[in-house]
């Protein structure tokens, strides 16, 4: 039954807008407190972080230049690596983190939403005083 309704979620949020990698990293950005850090050879990724707690990355070396990764809950990490272009995160996987191959072909819908929620996620494991501070800015 969910997978059934997850399927025709994804199908219905393919009609909608799709976003490209420029838009991604802009609205990775756009968070309260949000940094971006490029962690170059041998790492080669592009982090965001809320307080020091990832959220999302891109890895920005050939050949897969340019995967998004981000956190997503259980439920979630069971439905969508059945889904096409989508994977556990290498070496993050066991931790519920997945890969979208390609950012362009996954709805920009779907994929805030998915964002979001890890931003959430990451943001809520800050100590109060932390939070509260993030909020102030």
């Amino acid at each position: 039954m969910i997978d059934r309704l997850l399927r025709s979620t994804f199908r219905y949020a393919q009609i909608s807008a799709l976003m490209k990698v420029p838009q991604l990293k802009e609205f990775c950005r756009g968070f309260p407190g949000a940094t971006e850090t490029l962690y170059a050879e041998p790492y080669n990724f592009l982090v965001y972080a809320v307080g020091g707690k990832k959220f999302a990355y891109f890895k920005t070396s050939d050949p897969e230049r340019w995967r998004f990764s981000t956190r997503v809950s259980p439920d979630r990490f069971i439905e969508l690596t059945d889904v096409p272009g989508v994977k556990p995160a290498r070496y993050r996987g066991r931790f519920y983190w997945i890969t979208i191959v390609n950012v362009s072909s996954f709805p920009a819908v779907y994929l805030t939403e998915l964002v979001e929620w890890s931003y959430q996620r990451a943001f809520a494991s800050l100590s109060k005083g932390r939070q509260i501070a993030i909020r102030a800015d």
